[in-house]
């Protein structure tokens, strides 16, 4: 089976040596595995929520294409595009926005950390938040589910924008499949043994520190950035500390097994810093040497650029089109050419429908939560050893027609095989509890 994966990159600013070793160049790497799919795109959508510079987002993603062409990325195996090349993106992104619940969005990292700053500050909790910010996660949605993309590698704080993808796919699929699932539930997929670099200060290497080492500068500020790191005041001939050195961390993101044994015995026989800053440099400008040369190259004909960008968006669109269309026809978009069912003859459609989302807990474990039409919380259950356990108790859930629910003080629990394995929220007023455990027996009904 072929695995389809989806990244995207923000551009908003320009690759340094850290983006290469946390993510370009093992995204390269995995692009060349047979049993893979990759889909590498240029995110200039989601740069306009956070910079309002146009010239910045113009030669970003200039100087962000140059970089994945210049490090080895194979368009002809991977498909490589600017989100703004796909106009079924932002229209799948509307058809997203009007079944996703606003409760999900307000649980959103990016907004409600813009909310408690405003709070913080006395201002209005909404002051400077636009709709972009706030729509963010939906336009994520669209990038990662127009594709059906099965993995995608992320930031611990994106794991959960994929799984308010996962939640959305999830709820168009039930009102519009009719028994047919349009989109691929994504998973998340945190790569815990990609190098995060440290910076000349030993912090994580970030422009917002300063602490950056240029990807592609000149062989003069490659070396200039290497004499920067900040080192202790041990002298030649004293033995270094390998372990506590973050100049032997950035040694050891680009080192062979044996160079970097080399390199720990000399500093532990007392190599002078001066003369370990020249072995890094040495090493990054025989790796980065020649992709430096074919990144000039390519900034040097943008018109190049231009073509690849959109070979791969035209490639991209032989397969976000004809889905759209089908999305399109799904929700009732359709030419007037069609026979129109009637809506007396079709289906009845439920007033209340539920929805299992699953998830994995950092602990390992597997859940779910029953949310109602409106996507507030009915139930969250029990941690699982595994998805599948978890997935049968869901599928007998909406299979029985008796539910054991016992009131526990301000809550309610759900039983099967008399064991708890599910818990409500907790109400502050019995009669909401209630009319809770009411609504549940309604959207868990069997539908006729």
């Amino acid at each position: 089976m072929t695995t389809r994966i989806l990244t995207g990159i923000t551009t908003t600013g320009t690759p340094h040596l850290g983006n290469y070793a946390g993510a370009i160049r093992p995204a390269i790497v995995a692009s060349r595995s047979s049993d893979v799919d990759s889909f590498y795109f240029l995110a200039d959508y989601h740069a306009l929520i956070k910079c309002d510079d146009p010239l910045r987002i113009q030669r970003s993603r200039l100087e962000i294409a140059a970089t994945w062409l210049a490090c080895g990325l194979d368009t002809d195996k991977a498909t490589f595009y600017r989100q703004s090349d796909i106009p079924e993106i932002p229209e799948l992104t509307w058809l997203l926005t009007c079944v996703s619940a606003k409760g999900l969005l307000n649980r959103a990292h990016a907004y409600k950390a813009s909310v408690d700053k405003n709070l913080e500050n006395g201002e209005d909790p909404d002051a400077g938040v636009t709709m972009g910010l706030y729509s963010y996660p939906v336009l994520m949605a669209a990038d990662i589910l127009m594709f059906n993309a099965h993995k995608v590698p992320v930031g611990r704080d994106q794991i959960q924008h994929v799984e308010m993808a996962r939640d959305i796919g999830q709820r168009f699929n039930h009102l519009f499949g009719a028994g047919r699932e349009f989109f691929t539930l994504p998973e998340a997929v945190i790569e815990e043994e990609v190098a995060t670099l440290p910076g000349l200060d030993g912090r994580k290497m970030s422009k917002s520190y300063d602490n950056t080492i240029p990807l592609f500068g000149s062989a003069k500020q490659l070396k200039d950035s290497i004499a920067r790191i900040v080192t202790d005041s041990r002298a030649p001939g004293e033995p270094k500390d390998p372990d506590n050195s973050h100049l032997f961390t950035l040694y050891q993101a680009f080192a062979t097994p044996a160079q970097l044994a080399e390199f720990r015995a000399e500093l532990l026989g007392g190599l002078a810093w001066g003369e370990a800053k020249q072995r890094l440099f040495q090493l990054l400008d025989n790796e980065l040497g020649e992709a430096r040369e074919r990144y000039r190259a390519l900034i040097e004909r943008p018109a190049d650029l231009e073509d690849i960008l959109l070979a791969g968006a035209a490639k991209a669109r032989k397969i976000a089109t004809p889905f759209l269309g089908e999305l399109r026809e799904a929700v009732g978009l359709r030419s007037f050419r069609s026979s129109v069912q009637s809506a007396e003859t079709g289906k009845k459609k439920a007033v209340k429908s539920a929805r299992f989302v699953s998830f994995r807990e950092d602990d390992g474990s597997f859940r779910f939560r029953l949310l109602d039409a409106d996507g507030e919380q009915l139930l969250l259950s029990k941690g699982f050893a595994d998805g599948k356990a978890a997935g049968q108790v869901s599928k007998r859930l909406q299979a029985d027609s008796e539910l054991d629910l016992r009131v526990e003080g301000d809550a309610f629990g759900l039983w099967l095989d008399g064991e708890q394995v599910a818990l409500s929220p907790s109400f502050a007023d019995p009669a909401e509890r209630d009319a809770a455990i009411q609504r549940l027996h309604t959207v868990l009904a069997p539908q006729e």
